[in-house]
């Protein structure tokens, strides 16, 4: 049996401590044979994918089919890197082409959920990530797509609930948290989903998304915040609609007075919400560390 490659060896190691720049550097050093072979081709690819460079992903994946022929791990990077450019159709091909030879493969089955939950076919999707959590129930991917598949469907409740359970199956991976920061925020649960962002980031500080998006929540969060929350949770346009509605049924009902002090409260609010809230996010990004 040969021994691994100490540079594989290296590459995989700074992959794993999320150094994704400094693994795809290791690879560099490979001699040229050595570094079209699937194990460099594999370790390149999740580099670029750690890196969003998903078009150079494509490009390796390629490059490591056309040197060894089909290889579903080969093929799901390639799926994987499709899906995130918007190219379903091609990411769809080359999924099919990996469950061809590996029917039970977990992140296949799951890949191709994703991209048929995007698509809208949301029932597929679900009896997809099934047939993978019949082979890993606990995989951190599986959770994951059941939750994409959950928001798909509509259902937010669904969808936190996996979150937690993510959570409680996985408390050191940082997705899970991020993923229950989320689910949480979309149900207005601001302390949870800023819980959830704050563990995610402090597991990976080079993710700058869950820095942001705790700082966010953070700033929902401040006391004076919450006369807007209505407007953070459910967006402008839904509040404005619903405060002109009862506005108008007011009127109609013969209750001009309450109606004109509704209006004026709302447009107080208005005000308020151009004024307060840019203080506050200028504020806190000043004292966040």
């Amino acid at each position: 049996m040969t021994a691994p490659s100490p540079v594989l060896a290296r590459a995989e190691a700074l992959l794993l401590t999320d150094r994704p720049q400094e693994a795809l550097a290791e690879l560099s050093r490979l001699p040229a044979d050595e570094a079209v072979e699937v194990p460099a081709t594999l370790l390149r690819c999740a580099a670029l994918g750690q890196l969003d460079r998903w078009s150079e992903v494509v490009e390796a994946a390629s490059a490591g089919l056309a040197a060894a022929g089909p290889h579903p791990d080969l093929l799901w990077h390639l799926g994987r890197a499709e899906h995130r450019l918007g190219r379903p159709q091609v990411a769809e091909r080359a999924l099919l082409d990996g469950l061809a030879q590996a029917p039970h493969d977990v992140d296949l089955l799951c890949t191709y959920a994703d991209v048929c939950a995007a698509n809208g076919q949301v029932d597929k999707a679900a009896k997809l990530v099934e047939r993978a959590a019949a082979v890993e129930p606990e995989a951190p991917i599986v959770y994951a797509t059941r939750i994409q598949v959950a928001y798909n469907r509509g259902d937010d409740r669904a969808a936190e609930r996996i979150s937690r359970e993510f959570v409680a199956a996985h408390p050191e991976n940082p997705a899970a948290h991020a993923l229950l920061g989320g689910t949480s925020a979309a149900r207005g649960r601001l302390d949870t989903a800023y819980e959830g962002y704050r563990q995610a980031a402090a597991s990976r500080p080079t993710e700058q998304a869950f820095a942001e998006s705790a700082l966010e929540l953070r700033i929902a969060r401040h006391p004076l915040m919450l006369p807007i929350r209505p407007v953070l949770r459910f967006g402008p346009l839904k509040v404005w609609l619903g405060v002109i509605l009862v506005v108008f049924g007011l009127r109609a009902a013969g209750l001009p007075t309450i109606s004109a002090v509704l209006g004026l409260l709302w447009l107080l609010l208005c005000v308020y919400s151009w004024i307060v809230p840019p203080l506050v996010r200028r504020w806190l990004r000043r004292n966040w560390h």
